[in-house]
């Protein structure tokens, strides 16, 4: 059982940390995730696009919202993966950070909230491309950004969870195999999910991805729903409840 939260706003200082060395970065860590989900958009929206149809909208229209989620997914994970492993054991920067007043659970707050904003910052800038090419279907596509923060705080999260526990970088070839891939195929992001097997819609719906989609889409059209509720308080439960997930994980890893 968890004990009581040793949380304080001093958990802005982790973020400011790692804003500002993304800051001195920036010309190598922001381009390849967008680059990565710009070239899809090319390939598979114009290029196999041609020879899609999805009654009546354009595969292209429709894969650009998911695709804009996906770069929210792929920022806000490899950030709490790859980024705070090498925070957490190479740098020994959580060390550093708990010599000074604050507390792991500032710790893992700062880094999940930075991981969001990774996630809003690939997604901006793709939003950006996609309304250039006249793909964005309503004002209402602004808010993939909210959207794009909430989702990258569970992503975050859940990359937090397993970094807390991998006791190598090796390690995250486990995670990447039995998450990652099946959240980026199986998250409605390249087609939709209704002609899926029951029992695979089924398990595609606990996939947090699933539900940042949806509302991406659902955004883009202009046509948010009562499904959109639901999508919401899922993500809201999924963040909290990996939050402090994460938070217990990292108390037994960095307290001896």
């Amino acid at each position: 059982m968890i004990s009581k939260f040793d949380l304080s706003l001093s958990a802005v200082r982790v973020w400011q940390r790692n804003r500002d060395v993304f800051l001195r970065l920036w010309r190598t860590e922001s381009w390849p995730p967008f680059l990565e989900a710009f070239i899809t958009l090319l390939a598979f929206g114009f290029g196999m696009g041609a020879y899609v149809a999805l009654g009546g909208e354009e595969y292209i229209v429709f894969l650009a919202p998911g695709l804009i989620a996906q770069s929210a997914f792929f920022g806000a994970t490899f950030e709490t993966t790859f980024g705070s492993f090498f925070r957490l054991d190479s740098q020994k920067t959580f060390d550093a950070i708990l010599a000074t007043p604050l507390s792991v659970d500032d710790i893992v707050v700062g880094e999940i909230l930075w991981g969001a904003t990774r996630g809003v910052i690939s997604a901006t800038a793709l939003l950006i491309a996609v309304g250039a090419f006249g793909l964005a279907q309503s004002p209402a596509a602004l808010g993939m950004i909210p959207v794009a923060f909430l989702g990258g705080a569970v992503f975050a999260a859940i990359g937090l969870c397993f970094t807390a526990v991998a006791p190598s970088v090796n390690a995250f070839n486990y995670f990447f195999s039995l998450y990652f891939t099946p959240s980026l195929f199986f998250g409605g992001v390249f087609f939709p999910l209704d002609r899926l097997p029951d029992w695979v819609r089924i398990l595609a719906w606990f996939i947090p991805m699933t539900h940042v989609t949806n509302l991406s889409r659902s955004l883009n059209r202009g046509s948010l729903g009562g499904e959109a509720v639901i999508d919401l308080a899922f993500l809201g439960v999924a963040a909290v409840s990996f939050s402090i997930i994460a938070i217990v994980l990292m108390r037994r890893r960095l307290i001896r």
